[in-house]
């Protein structure tokens, strides 16, 4: 039988509908292999074509003599401009700001073949480093309210570039979509007296029913009322607010669980087009205890029809418990190649 499933950070509705539910493995992509070079001679992104890019605002090693393994640039189409200022206007019942904001590109390798979940374990990790010096160094802005992290893998995904990069956007205004789980957390701890994120994850790790991989200080899950097919979130063990907070130890840890996780779907459903993206609560909720940072993984396996479009209720064909299971099953280390190591 169908059953309808509240996801309990937004109380949001999700139908699994078991009656029409796919195994797993039947939604993996059937698309043509296709091979890839690791330098393309017109990508803007690879090592020799830095001239066709805004001028860099930081690259990883930091000594400009050297090859970089990183950069990060402003997007040469961004969706805001840092160059305006955010001046608020109100006219009757239109709100408005000018669109001052920063969007920027961080180009995680020199390599234009390999995705994230290729990469070694240290490669991913220093790519979190960077996300978490750009986090912090924008947020010292106090125009800046809200930084968001992500990344578009794929065409149906959103990417525009084939060469592997994640991209950030830094607003003046806290996104609906986070200041709606902020409110729904805090209503929690008022009336619990704790984290509803902690207390959830708990629940979990007892159960282990939706768990995909667990390491010292994170844990990889399908939701219980996951809205699309194989929504994964990673949650840091430790109570952290902001990811402005993570430690040294704990980003070398996120960047073995989340390549592994990148592993298992790119292995186990035929490298799917995905986003993901570091859902945190502003820097200013740095010790805040009733919110907790986490990472959303999002295949995308199905398209958006009518009905989630006019109700915003989402169908789901796959059993998050199912989606689980075949995960943890994926051995895709060996596919993945020996400089990864093992979650």
């Amino acid at each position: 039988m169908p059953e309808l499933r509240q996801n309990f950070f937004t109380k949001e509705w999700v139908i699994i509908a078991t009656e029409r539910a796919k195994r797993p493995e039947d939604l993996a992509s059937h698309r043509s292999p296709q091979t890839v070079p690791s330098f393309a001679e017109n990508c803007p992104f690879c090592p020799g074509n830095e001239s066709k890019t805004p001028t860099e605002v930081m690259r990883f090693p930091a000594n400009a003599t050297e090859p970089w393994a990183i950069r990060v640039i402003p997007n040469k189409f961004a969706a805001l401009d840092s160059a305006t200022q955010p001046t608020r206007s109100l006219q009757d019942v239109w709100r408005r700001i000018e669109g001052f904001g920063f969007h920027e590109v961080i180009i995680d390798s020199p390599d234009h073949s390999v995705c994230m979940a290729m990469m070694r374990d240290e490669q991913v990790a220093g790519i979190l480093r960077v996300y978490k010096e750009r986090y912090a160094r924008l947020s010292m802005d106090r125009r800046i309210n809200h930084v968001t992290i992500f990344k578009n893998h794929g065409s149906d995904a959103g990417a525009s570039q084939q060469h592997p990069h994640s991209q950030l956007i830094a607003t003046p205004v806290i996104p609906s979509q986070v200041r709606h789980r902020l409110h729904e957390a805090l209503a929690y701890y008022d009336d619990n007296g704790k984290c509803m994120f902690c207390h959830m994850v708990e629940r979990e790790v007892d159960e282990q029913t939706r768990i995909v991989q667990e390491s010292e200080h994170f844990v990889a899950m399908e939701v219980f009322a996951s809205a699309t097919p194989f929504a994964t979130h990673i949650f840091p063990l430790r109570h952290m607010a902001s990811f402005g907070d993570i430690s040294a130890t704990e980003i070398a840890d996120f960047g073995r669980v989340l390549r592994s996780l990148l592993a298992k779907l790119y292995v186990g459903l035929a490298n799917p087009d995905l986003n993901f993206t570091i859902r945190s609560g502003p820097s200013d909720y740095a010790s805040a205890r009733h919110f907790h940072w986490y990472v959303s993984v999002i295949p995308r396996l199905t398209r958006v029809a009518g009905f989630e479009l006019g109700s915003g209720m989402f169908i789901n064909t796959v059993l998050p418990e199912a989606a689980a299971e075949f995960l943890r099953n994926v051995r895709a280390e060996q596919a993945v190649g020996a400089g990864a190591s093992t979650v």
